[in-house]
């Protein structure tokens, strides 16, 4: 799966500039912070974010604590640029890796990272993606490592039901769907994870967002 073409960070829809603008506006401030309290990097982790996009949670935790290692990884040049400048500006310098979210061994090693974190990236992914990049997280990650996701999850309500219509608009139903049915937790289930909960739903305008907690097994 590593040579197919990936989903923009907007969709079909915009510009990939315009993508901090456009999550800023999703709450982004409340559901990545709960990402990195539950991420609760220590010195001397490794952790990588996967589908890492602009940088903005690798940054963010390389903030937390400047001695933890954070790898982003991402398939698209582009995000990686604009991810190379904000660290630049504001002096912070996480490692950028280009490469798919399936193929993580090969770009880090098996065993690799005590954490694995990703935001925003399942949702865009077909569900055989959507395993085989879960697997391919299984398989970097130390034994007890931890993975938290911050991504649309069920919408267990009509306004966000409505609300997660431009995603689907954006990023087409068929990949998007299984996320608003709620399939995440038995996918990160299947690939091996252990004490699998969904610990927060923050509802924005484009849906909500939840932010799944587990532990390799």
């Amino acid at each position: 799966m590593t040579d197919q073409t990936f989903t923009p960070a907007l969709g079909r829809f915009a510009p990939t500039r315009f993508y901090d603008p456009v999550v800023a506006l999703m709450r982004e401030r409340l559901w990545r912070g709960l990402l990195a309290m539950y991420v609760a990097p220590q010195p001397g982790d490794v952790i990588v974010d996967v589908g890492c996009g602009t940088g903005s949670t690798a940054l963010l935790l390389n903030r937390v604590e400047p001695r933890a290692r954070v790898v982003g990884v991402d398939p698209d040049p582009g995000v990686l640029t604009t991810a190379r400048r904000k660290a630049d500006a504001v002096g912070v310098a996480p490692e950028w890796r280009g490469g798919m979210g399936d193929a993580l061994e090969e770009i880090l090693g098996a065993g690799s990272a005590s954490t694995v974190v990703s935001s925003l990236v399942l949702h865009q992914c077909p569900v055989a993606t959507k395993r085989a990049i879960l697997a391919s997280m299984y398989a970097v990650l130390v034994p007890g490592g931890k993975l938290v996701i911050a991504d649309y999850g069920l919408q267990r309500t009509g306004l966000m039901r409505l609300a997660f219509r431009a995603v689907q608009l954006a990023d087409g139903k068929e990949d998007t769907q299984p996320n608003a049915d709620g399939v995440l937790p038995r996918l990160i289930s299947e690939a091996g994870f252990r004490d699998v909960r969904e610990a927060e739903i923050v509802s924005t305008i484009s849906g909500s967002i939840s932010v799944y907690v587990a532990r390799r097994g």
